[in-house]
């Protein structure tokens, strides 16, 4: 049985952190910071997205507390607020990469007409 703590500890994560990476641009951005802290101008050049759309991809990963920013001068760098999330990012990946491997293997096995 699932313990009430456990559906909070859920609730709380997907509100938190799933909802932050629900968009393959703040994905991408966090893999970005884990190569280096950037500013947001630098990251919508790589990324290449606007640097309003960039902006508004960084304050949604800051107010979910992936990102955190440090004033350098009149610039504003950007940087991972826990390298784990990468960790997580890359073993989630390694899940589709496997269910794409079986997905295949399954699609080789199966005759033309079982494919209609």
């Amino acid at each position: 049985m699932i313990s009430s703590s456990l559906s909070q500890e859920i609730t709380a994560l997907h509100a938190d952190i799933c909802s932050a990476l629900a968009d393959p641009a703040r994905i991408l951005i966090l893999y970005a910071l884990n190569e280096k802290p950037s500013n947001v101008s630098t990251l919508a050049e790589e990324l290449g997205i606007t640097q309003s759309a960039a902006s508004r991809h960084l304050n949604v990963l800051r107010d979910r507390g992936l990102v955190i920013s440090q004033r350098d001068g009149q610039s504003v760098v950007n940087m991972l607020a826990d390298p784990r999330v990468i960790q997580a990012l890359d073993l989630l990946r390694a899940v589709l990469t496997s269910k794409l491997k079986n997905q295949a293997a399954l699609a080789e096995t199966m005759e033309p007409s079982e494919l209609e």
